[in-house]
């Protein structure tokens, strides 16, 4: 079996910017230390694309989680996972010249971010596209696969394979520890108070839908809802006639039940606001924030395929069978929360970078890339 020296790529902005604000880093974490499981690794490091120096400024385990620049890490690697970073055509020629596999691990939602940037003007790229064609393989995760997977194949002309999704609570646990009760759910009594945390910077993931299930579960138990609490929504909110024009439309906002606020860290809004979380998604069935949610026990009401068996689960753009979901939640989680606490996360446990079907998988991935000649 070989030895292998793997290198992870991140793309830095600034000399102390945190792993914990990005979920392409954090992705090129989970990744380092799944494949460190691997039989066949030796080592894996986080390798920094952009100008910003590495320092000890940088503010997180850099024993742990080793990051060097593409120049320090260039000469002691086996395979090149390009994952946070892009690298150039340059870049490219020298790793291809000493036998470097150059591996593109795609987790973003490509296909959308194309499409919304030459619809709306969202310049992505402009003119300096680089489409780097000498990928030895493409690995896409099942989340992004089945809207995205042609895009990466057809542009960077060969084809890709599905692999493990993974996600570690080790931020998670960090963001937590000085929380109270570690930041996990308790019970209280009264009325609940709904979150729903969507980005709103996209189709894929917009406040709209969850809305609409908890202003039907407030139309149907107006009593049991205290507030209908709106984040990442505050310009939108403010600005967008049409958002405001259909929000007025809903009895939770004329009755004053619902706020729309700015951006809030996820673990320490359910600490301190959260009862019940209520989310939609559009061809994203999986994410990090749906396992953080339910890791911390979270009732969690959503419509996210990949993970149906978390939470409070509705199909599609369901909102009744939603509305019927959150007042589930509402009656019978308490009753429950230790119990569902503990099988969300042995759920959980098939992403995690220590599952050994992940571990195995990622194994014969990197065994297949190298028993294969140089792209």
């Amino acid at each position: 079996m070989s030895q292998l020296r793997i290198g992870i790529t991140i793309g830095l902005h600034h000399v102390a910017e945190t792993l914990w604000n990005n979920g392409i880093k954090q992705n090129a974490v989970f990744l380092a230390e799944a494949l460190r499981n691997c039989r066949n690794v030796v080592s894996a490091v986080l390798v920094n694309t952009t100008a910003i120096a590495i320092t000890q400024a940088l503010p997180w385990d850099l024993r742990r989680w080793p990051t060097l620049s593409f120049d320090d890490a260039k000469d002691n690697i086996d395979v090149l996972i390009e994952l946070g970073g892009q690298i150039d055509a340059a870049q490219t020629e020298y790793l291809k010249r000493r036998g470097v596999r150059v591996v593109s691990y795609c987790c973003g939602f490509e296909y959308v971010h194309a499409m919304e940037a030459v619809l709306f003007g969202k310049q992505a790229w402009g003119e300096h596209l680089f489409v780097n064609q000498r990928y030895d393989d493409i690995w896409v995760i099942p989340q992004v696969s089945h809207i995205s997977q042609s895009y990466f194949e057809v542009l960077r002309r060969r084809k890709a394979r599905v692999v493990p999704f993974i996600w570690s609570p080790v931020f998670l646990d960090a963001c937590t520890q000085d929380l109270p009760h570690a930041g996990q759910y308790r019970s209280r009594t009264g009325p609940r108070r709904l979150s729903v945390m969507e980005p709103n910077i996209d189709v894929v993931k917009f406040c709209l839908y969850p809305a609409m299930i908890a202003e039907l579960a407030y139309r149907l138990r107006p009593y049991d809802i205290a507030l209908l609490q709106v984040t990442n929504a505050d310009q939108i909110a403010r600005n967008n006639v049409d958002f405001i024009a259909l929000m007025n439309q809903f009895d939770i906002v004329r009755q004053h039940k619902a706020v729309f606020l700015g951006r809030h860290g996820t673990p320490g809004f359910l600490a301190r606001y959260t009862d019940i979380v209520v989310s939609h998604q559009w061809e994203n069935p999986l994410n990090y924030f749906y396992l953080e949610v339910c890791w911390q026990g979270y009732p969690l009401v959503h419509n996210a395929t990949l993970c149906a068996d978390l939470g409070y689960y509705y199909r599609g753009h369901d909102v009744e069978e939603g509305a019927r979901r959150l007042i589930e939640a509402i009656d019978t989680h308490d009753g429950q929360s230790e119990s569902y606490r503990a099988h969300q996360r042995a759920v959980i446990q098939r992403f995690l970078p220590d599952n050994h079907e992940v571990v195995a998988t990622y194994e014969s991935l990197l065994e297949q890339v190298i028993s294969n000649p140089v792209c």
